[in-house]
C-alpha cells in the first residue's frame, strides 16, 4: 500500500508538501500540486481521512445518531441511513452511525468534545430533545430528521404526518369505514415525547372528529406479541371494527396474526392500512399492505444535503445561514389489504 512518502519520491516534492496539498493548509503553485495528484492517482494513494482531518480541522465525518434497542434496523428505518449515507458519499464525506438516544448526551458530548465530527444528523427525535441545546453549546452544525415541539430556528427534514393521517383515515373512510382503530407506538414512546408517536396521535384524533367519528387509538409495544394484545385491546373497546390503521411495523404483524387467530380476513372482514412503510416491508405481508409509503431515503438524502451546505465555505452568507425546514409526504399505495366495509 502507497505511503505519503512513496507520492513525495514519485512527485520529486517534500513529505510537507504533499501534506499541505492534502489538507489545503498552505497555498501550493498548479504545477506542484498537479504533480502531486498525479503520484497519487500512479501510486493508487489511499489517503487517511483522520489524519487529514486533524490536519486540516476538517474530518469529512457525519455523525447518524440513530438509537437502536435488540429489534436492530429495519427495512423502513434503514431506508432513512442508506439515503442519508449516499448523499454523504456523493459530497465525499463519510457517515458514522451512532445510537446516541434522546436521553443519552453523555456519550454525545464525549464525541463532540473531540471534535470527530463535522456535522451531526439526529433521528427518533423527541419533542423535548436533549440532544439539541448539546450540539448547540458544542458548536456542532446539525439537522433533525423529526422535529422538537418548538422548531423554530432548527433545520429539519420531517414526514408530514398530518397529511400522512389525513390521508390514510380519507382513504378508509371513503370505503365506508367508520369503526377504526390506530395501533400506535407503546405507551413509553407517547409519555416520552416521541414526535411521531405524539404526532400521529394528535393528527387522528382530529381527522376522526373532523368526520364525526370517535378516534380510538390503541398503543402497542413494538413487537408482534405487542401488536396481538393491541388488537385484543382494540376489540374490546370497538368490538365491531372493521379497519385498522398503524404505524408500528412490529406490531403490525402481530396484529395481521391475531385477526387471522381469530378468523377475521383481511380484508374481507376487516381492513389494515400502515403508515410510513417501506415498499418492500409491504410486500412481506400476504396479501400485501396498502400504505402510506415513507419517504425514508429522500428524507435522508436531503437531510443531509442541508448538512453539508452550511458546511460548504464557498456557500451563502455565513452570518445569517439560512434555516432550511422540510416536510415530505408519504404516497398512499393501495395493495390488498383495504376493501369496502363489511355489510
Amino acid at each position: 500500500m502507497a505511503t505519503m512518502s512513496d507520492v513525495a519520491r514519485r512527485a520529486g516534492v517534500s513529505l510537507s508538501t504533499v501534506s499541505y496539498v492534502l489538507t489545503g493548509a498552505r497555498p501550493i503553485s498548479p504545477r506542484t500540486r498537479d504533480r502531486v495528484l498525479a503520484a497519487m492517482k500512479e501510486l493508487d494513494y489511499q489517503p487517511n481521512a483522520m489524519a487529514q482531518g486533524l490536519a486540516s480541522r476538517r474530518t469529512t465525518l457525519l455523525g447518524l445518531m440513530l438509537p437502536m434497542d435488540d429489534r436492530g434496523l429495519g427495512a423502513t428505518e434503514a431506508a432513512f441511513a442508506t439515503g442519508a449515507a449516499a448523499a454523504a458519499a456523493d459530497a465525499g464525506y463519510h457517515l458514522m452511525l451512532h445510537p446516541a438516544g434522546a436521553t443519552d448526551v453523555d456519550a454525545l458530548r464525549r464525541l463532540g468534545n473531540r471534535r470527530l465530527l463535522d456535522g451531526a444528523l439526529l433521528m427518533e427525535v423527541r419533542l423535548d430533545d436533549r440532544r439539541v441545546p448539546l450540539l448547540r453549546r458544542l458548536g456542532i452544525p446539525f439537522v433533525l430528521i423529526g422535529r422538537t415541539a418548538d422548531p423554530a430556528g432548527t433545520p429539519f427534514v420531517d414526514i408530514d404526518f398530518d397529511r400522512t393521517v389525513e390521508d390514510a383515515v380519507e382513504h378508509l373512510t371513503a370505503l365506508g369505514h367508520r369503526d377504526v382503530v390506530y395501533v400506535n407506538h407503546s405507551v413509553a414512546d407517547l409519555e416520552a415525547g416521541y414526535g411521531p408517536a405524539r404526532r400521529t396521535a394528535e393528527a387522528f384524533a382530529a381527522a376522526m372528529r373532523a368526520r364525526g367519528l370517535p378516534p380510538v387509538m390503541v398503543p402497542a409495544e413494538d413487537t408482534a406479541a405487542g401488536g396481538r394484545r393491541a388488537l385484543a385491546e382494540a376489540l374490546r373497546r370497538v368490538p365491531g371494527l372493521t379497519a385498522v390503521l398503524a404505524m408500528n411495523e412490529s406490531a403490525l404483524f402481530g396484529v395481521l396474526g391475531g385477526l387471522a387467530d381469530r378468523g377475521l380476513r383481511v380484508p374481507d372482514d376487516v381492513s389494515v392500512v400502515s403508515m410510513v412503510t417501506s415498499e418492500s416491508v409491504a410486500e412481506l405481508a400476504t396479501p400485501a399492505l396498502t400504505s402510506l409509503t415513507s419517504p425514508g431515503s429522500a428524507v435522508g438524502r436531503l437531510a443531509v444535503e442541508i448538512l453539508i451546505s452550511t458546511l460548504d465555505p464557498e456557500g451563502a452568507d455565513r452570518s445569517a445561514p439560512e434555516i432550511r425546514q422540510e416536510l415530505l409526504s408519504c404516497a398512499l399505495q393501495v395493495r390488498g389489504t383495504s376493501a369496502p366495509a363489511r355489510g
